[in-house]
């Protein structure tokens, strides 16, 4: 995917320009991204190509170009005050009727679909963004609306009436441009409206969704995974999650193809799984990986048995039993232990990450300590661990709980059963 520069058509038959993502399938609902106070600049064309990964037709409007146009800075020094400059000038109820004109655009792009037939738009904006994508969501006809750390909100909640899409509301916890208490009266002022929902991430200020010192990554992944899942139930497009992880485990575990597992999943993917850290970062790394050491070094007996699946907008997470025979060294799991033969069963959870229609990354967890009980290499006696009694249970919860705590046994302790 690379995007460019497109004009659109303002009131009067001025024109401005958007800078336009399409995703990798040629069309998709349209998502209007509105930027910070610095521009359609490095960072936001990265926000737009990262969307239209998402399945979207991303439109980011030259909010500024009434005051200046082409406007793209950086965060530091002289260019941070001249934003700040700029932000002085800017006529917000003009910005938002030059959204309203960027709206307009996008439903008559070709490329923009929607669910039954229409063409859908949301908007989603970050810092004086976010405060635009409210007063879109409350002016402006859009299918749903997405702010990030928007400052001012709480000075124009009297326009929450007029909010007719689902709206979400990100927030840093320490955010002192929007401290907890002015989250709190936007989250007041929202009461009773279940379309509505206002998040604030603790440990997280302004812009936390910005690369740099501000950035905080758990709070950027939880929130666009809410901004995702906002979208996706809004305007689609819709994608059978779980019939995509089938697919791919088929190539892994099944045919043992490792390019047909690499399709499956975007340019630069990642897997760790976490008691080893094995896996790998980039397409490079990870199709090194499978090659020399997951696809074709699984024992021929591998099994996995599901347990339970849920299925969110953007990931799937799967419960299951992982069995093997310990026939070959299996470097991914047990790196360094010769094969001992012996027959291993255990309780894994994949958590399955997707952008769009293509697996972005898989973190696998599993106890490590019951693999090395099942092998032989870790004698259990003295420790809290267990062998191939943790998947037995997981399969049959009447069976015995707490035989690993030595108190539990002692009279007057609790009832037994």
């Amino acid at each position: 995917m690379s995007g460019g520069f497109i004009e659109i058509e303002a009131e009067g038959g001025e024109r401005f320009r958007a800078y336009k993502a399409v995703p990798r399938s040629g069309g998709g609902p349209a998502i209007i991204l509105l930027p910070e106070i610095f521009g359609i600049n490095a960072h936001i064309r990265d926000v737009a190509e990262f969307y239209a990964e998402e399945g979207y037709v991303v439109l980011a409007p030259d909010v500024f170009w009434r005051v200046e146009r082409d406007v793209e800075l950086g965060y530091e020094g002289a260019e941070r005050e001249k934003a700040l400059d700029l932000l002085s000038r800017f006529d917000i109820d003009q910005g938002v009727r030059d959204i309203g004109s960027t709206v307009a655009a996008a439903r008559a792009l070709p490329e923009v679909t929607g669910p039954d037939g229409r063409k859908a738009v949301g908007v989603v904006g970050f810092c004086l963004g976010g405060r635009l994508a409210y007063l879109s969501a409350a002016r402006l006809e859009v299918d749903a609306a997405v702010g990030y750390y928007g400052g001012g909100i709480d000075k124009l909640l009297d326009e929450a009436g007029g909010v007719s899409c689902p709206l979400t509301l990100h927030f840093g916890a320490t955010d002192r441009i929007s401290p907890p208490e002015t989250i709190e009266r936007i989250r007041a002022a929202f009461a009773g409206r279940p379309d509505v929902e206002v998040f604030a991430y603790p440990e997280a200020g302004h812009a936390f969704n910005r690369p740099g010192p501000h950035f905080n990554k758990p709070a950027a992944l939880m929130a666009h995974s809410r901004s995702i899942a906002v979208f996706r139930k809004a305007m689609g497009p819709r994608y059978d999650l779980s019939a995509l992880w089938d697919k791919h485990c088929e190539y892994e575990f099944g045919t043992r193809d490792v390019d047909a597992t690499m399709s499956t999943m975007v340019a630069e993917p990642y897997v760790n799984h976490i008691p080893t850290m094995t896996g790998g970062y980039g397409y490079q790394q990870l199709h090194h990986f499978y090659l020399k050491h997951f696809v074709h070094g699984n024992p021929g007996d591998t099994k996995l048995i599901p347990i339970s699946r849920t299925v969110g907008a953007d990931r799937v997470v799967d419960e299951m039993l992982f069995c093997f025979t310990h026939d070959r060294e299996i470097d991914w799991m047990i790196p360094g232990i010769p094969p001992t033969g012996k027959y291993v069963e255990i309780p894994l959870i994949a958590i399955i990450n997707f952008r769009g229609d293509k697996l972005y990354n898989e973190h696998i967890y599993w106890d490590q300590a019951s693999v090395l009980v099942q092998i032989g290499v870790l004698k259990p006696d003295g420790l809290p661990v267990a062998g191939v009694e943790t998947a037995r249970k997981l399969v049959d919860p009447a069976l015995p709980s707490n035989a690993l705590m030595a108190r539990w046994t002692e009279p007057g302790g609790t009832d037994h059963g």
